[in-house]
């Protein structure tokens, strides 16, 4: 099932940090794994996160771009079928997940 892919703002304004090569890229990745987005234990693409060095992700999902050290970070809204893009950052140890903590709320 193709879950509809929404951004925050702030992850747009993550996206445009990157050059036009790399935010083709990312879109890429972000539209394969939209295909099914659900967590890998599940039968999906996502990573699930969960409590990561302190940060409450339970809920979130990663996807990791490794060559790159991109990573990006959602949340799915399976009431709606959509995958909602919290954070898009280069790995940067695990400042990412404390990002992504704080955008929602935890």
């Amino acid at each position: 099932m193709n879950y509809k892919v929404i951004f925050t703002d702030a992850a747009v304004s993550d996206l445009a940090l990157f050059n036009k090569s790399l935010q083709k890229v990312i879109r890429k990745a972000i539209d394969k794994v939209s295909l099914n987005p659900l967590p890998k234990n599940e039968g999906g693409y996502g990573t699930p996160l969960g409590n990561k060095r302190g940060n409450n992700l339970t809920g979130l999902c990663r996807i990791k771009l490794l060559k790159l050290g991109i990573r990006v970070v959602y949340q799915l809204i399976r009431t709606d079928d959509v995958m909602k893009i919290i954070i898009i950052a280069a790995r940067a140890d695990d400042e990412v997940y404390k990002q992504a903590a704080k955008r929602i709320g935890r």
